[in-house]
């Protein structure tokens, strides 16, 4: 099995428009579960065409690479590209549980705690014949913030929940350390179906609008 490069280093930047871009430029250079972050990202984007809010300095905002196929330890085809979304999604909800922090996932890619919106996440994944060849998992996490735009409707900061203020870089580490875990369980049937019954247990959706 291809080594899962756990101790690659995390990659900050002082600013970059958008994470998953600067990422996806670099590609060809970087390691598997190589990740880029910034201190502030200019240029985030959400889900649809919704824009990613941080201010500068205050909370995650990354990207992680994680590869697949033939020379990688997991193999998923085109068709299973929702364990992406399960890696990162139950990695995030660990991550906050180290932290006392009780969280659950919101369909497709958001984090809530409650009622509020704490982390979302973007995926971009690359396909070839039917298998998935690699993905990019953008994650912006509430951190440190504490004054939010007021057309936000419903978001949180781990420091607004907890009183504490965060080491970014530290916890960028223990938050990757999460991540690569949950894409090592995902390599054997046993780990992805702990995935699938975890997910299933954390996962809701909003009601439908009228």
């Amino acid at each position: 099995m291809a080594p899962l490069q756990a101790e690659t280093g995390i990659i900050w930047l002082e600013r970059a428009e958008s994470t998953n871009h600067e990422l996806r430029s670099r590609i060809d250079g970087l390691d598997n579960l190589s990740v880029i972050a910034a201190h502030e990202q200019t240029a985030g984007r959400g889900q649809g065409d919704h824009s990613w809010f941080s201010s500068p300095g205050a909370n995650l905002t990354f990207s992680m690479l994680m590869r697949f196929g033939e020379g990688w330890p997991v193999t998923l085809g085109s068709s299973d590209a929702e364990f992406v979304t399960r890696i990162c999604t139950l990695a995030i909800h660990d991550y906050l549980l180290d932290r006392g922090i009780e969280s659950r996932i919101k369909w497709p890619n958001d984090i809530w705690v409650g009622e509020r919106k704490i982390c979302g996440i973007l995926i971009e994944n690359s396909s070839m014949g039917g298998q998935l060849s690699w993905s990019i998992a953008g994650i912006g996490l509430n951190v440190n913030e504490t004054s939010w735009p007021a057309e936000l409707p419903n978001p949180v900061s781990m420091r607004e929940l907890s009183g504490k203020t965060y080491d970014l870089e530290k916890e960028l580490e223990s938050l990757a350390g999460r991540l690569r875990s949950r894409y090592e369980e995902t390599s054997c049937p046993e780990g992805r179906s702990r995935m699938e019954k975890e997910f299933g247990e954390l996962v809701f959706r909003l009601p439908s609008k009228p």
